[in-house]
């Protein structure tokens, strides 16, 4: 009898073995699935962004590009930072900040645990250093956002004094990175404005460390672990650098790179209908200019025509700023005015009777009055004296559109007599023109040039270019004007908003009479990056004025866009994938179990009745 019951135990045996093989490879399929959906513990989760804006130079003292500045940011805390939401002003490397009654001392409370990246803690001893290194040693590159402060003083590790010698309307405003002592008290003032490189790893205490910079390639930067505010969501970003900027747009297409910013307009629009790629038209805070050398030296080596404001009126007259906005920058720009953004409460727009508008028989009724003729028949003015006119005019290889418009500029000024000898350069080369000596003088070597500034949300960066302190440091187009100058005093030392906006307006319509630019346009930044593979990109400023949007990917007011930004989580990928996978397994390893069972049990009956008819 014993042995007619061993079938029935070897079937059960051999049933809960077929049963545990078909969980295991559910739970197998699982975890395949899920495997699938996850990135692998060790990967490294890289950023990847395309620019076709090169560093000129890291070195905070010598660098001047917008791109500088925001590289600076991810390397360096600012004293205060800028709300994403609103740029208002932040606590970042300090907490909290407090006011004397006559708005003459600052002091600030520095936050505890910030670290360099080697690691040395962060003080107010650094605080101090940097900010008397600028003061005291007059480094003009930063020097427009120091202005006004006499020093600093350090009470104890955590604790700094600022004083200034009046009130200082920009104060939490300043775009200055904190320096590291112990790296710069070891560089002479000289050798920060001339030759120190300040060469990857680069130590600073931002949410990033500039670790690589190969010229022409790219930018890297790796995440700081322990930054005060939290490890950034990845490990590192790459600024590709493209000297083409259709082969950048058709690299993110291809997914090569997960951002992008200064897409052509050519691109921008077939790029928002690519899926998992969102597109966005920002504001920029920028202008671009057709600037005139203005510098009324001797040791200048610009044409001195351009000396004329006459004869820059007459420029200002000859330009279409609409057909620059339609045609060079395909009407992702608006027309062009004064030294202000129209999105500033700070802006001055002129009024109708006083702006400049395309009008080349105003431009030719003023040149002619000036003195400026044809009298040779050739189609081309002469100076007053008599000799050929021709002016040199540079374009820079980082902006199509900026060479688009410089080709319709030479038109314009062609048809009311003027000659332009057009020539598209690099911006290291017109830099160097820029701030050209000859031995210790400063001798400018240029005529005409086209390029662009990026503004501050405070005023005062910009209003501040254009005075005399700023000559052989920002003031490029080297004009200077004794009323505007006192007015520039003026207007740091207002804090209260509603008495300043109007001295900056003032000053806006002086520069405007004055012509040393022509404000041809206020583009659009135009940025695209990956929605599909990416989450937490952050717009900059979020409340953007009605009808703009922030921007997402250049913005050295704010970076939370490279602290936040990270690959979609495995969890979410795992919740897309389960109707069509994990469920799947479950169901093909329980069904077959729940099969074995009934067919465990049919035959367990087979069996039984088999033994009662024997026995």
């Amino acid at each position: 009898m014993a042995a007619r019951t061993r079938p029935k135990g070897l079937l059960v045996k051999v049933t809960l073995a077929l049963i545990l093989l078909l969980v295991v490879a559910a739970a197998v399929g699982v975890a395949r699935a899920a495997a699938s959906s996850s990135p692998a513990p060790d990967e490294k989760v890289t950023l990847q962004i395309g620019m076709v804006q090169e560093p000129d130079n890291l070195n905070p003292f010598i660098g001047i590009q917008g791109i500088d500045y925001m590289l600076w940011h991810m390397n360096y805390d600012f004293l205060v930072g800028f709300d994403s939401k609103d740029l208002e002003p932040r606590p970042e490397l300090a907490t909290e900040w407090e006011v004397s009654e006559d708005g003459m001392e600052w002091t600030f409370t520095i936050r505890e645990g910030s670290t360099w990246h080697d690691g040395k803690p962060v003080t107010a001893r650094d605080v101090a250093f940097t900010f008397n290194y600028i003061v005291d040693n007059e480094l003009l590159n930063l020097s427009t956002y120091t202005n006004g402060i006499t020093g600093a003083e350090v009470i104890d590790d955590t604790h700094v004094k600022v004083m200034t010698s009046a009130p200082k309307a920009n104060m939490l405003r300043m775009v200055v990175p904190i320096l590291p002592e112990h790296i710069w008290s070891k560089v002479s003032s000289k050798a920060a404005t001339t030759s120190y490189q300040n060469k990857p790893p680069i130590i600073g205490n931002g949410p990033f460390q500039i670790v690589e910079w190969v010229k022409g390639k790219f930018v890297r930067l790796e995440a700081n672990p322990a930054y005060w505010g939290g490890k950034p969501k990845i490990d590192e970003v790459v600024f590709r650098l493209y000297s083409n900027p259709d082969t950048m747009a058709q690299d993110l297409k291809l997914g090569t790179i997960d951002g992008a910013v200064d897409i052509p307009p050519a691109q921008f629009a077939p790029l928002s209908g690519e899926d998992g790629i969102t597109t966005s038209k920002s504001t920029s805070w920028n202008f671009i200019e057709l600037a005139m050398n203005s510098y009324d030296s001797p040791n200048s080596k610009g044409n001195p025509v351009l000396l004329d404001q006459q004869f820059r009126q007459a420029i200002n007259w000859a330009v279409d700023r609409q057909k620059v906005a339609d045609v060079a920058y395909q009407k992702y720009a608006t027309v062009g005015s004064t030294l202000i953004v129209p999105y500033s409460k700070y802006h001055w727009e002129p009024p109708a009777d006083q702006a400049f508008t395309y009008d080349p028989a105003k431009a030719t009724e003023i040149l002619d009055a000036a003195g400026y003729k044809d009298t040779d028949g050739d189609g081309f003015r002469e100076t007053k004296d008599g000799k050929k006119l021709s002016l040199r005019f540079y374009a820079t290889t980082d902006s199509v559109e900026n060479q688009t418009a410089a080709k319709l500029i030479v038109g314009w000024l062609e048809d009311v007599g003027i000659k332009l000898d057009l020539q598209v350069i690099d911006a290291g080369t017109l830099i160097n023109y820029q701030y050209a000596y000859t031995g210790d003088t400063y001798t400018p070597d240029w005529d005409l040039f086209i390029w662009y500034w990026v503004q501050d949300v405070d005023p005062n960066f910009i209003v501040d270019i254009y005075t005399p302190q700023q000559i052989e440091g920002w003031n490029d187009c080297l004009w200077t004007d004794p009323e505007y100058t006192k007015l520039n005093g003026e207007q740091i030392q207002t804090i209260d908003e509603a008495q300043r906006v109007p001295i900056v307006q003032q000053m806006q319509q002086i520069f405007y009479e004055g012509s040393a630019y022509a404000i041809l346009a206020y583009p659009y930044q135009r940025e695209a990056f990956n929605t599909e593979k990416w989450q937490g990109w952050v717009h900059t400023p979020s409340e953007a004025p009605s009808g703009q949007e922030g921007s997402v990917i250049y913005s050295y007011n704010n970076i939370d866009t490279y602290r936040f930004v990270e690959p979609k989580v495995a969890a979410e990928a795992a919740a897309e994938d389960q109707p069509t996978v994990n469920w799947q397994w479950l169901a093909v390893g329980l069904g077959g179990a729940a099969l074995m069972l009934v067919i465990m049990y049919l035959l367990t009956r087979f069996f039984s009745n088999r033994r009662n008819e024997e026995e």
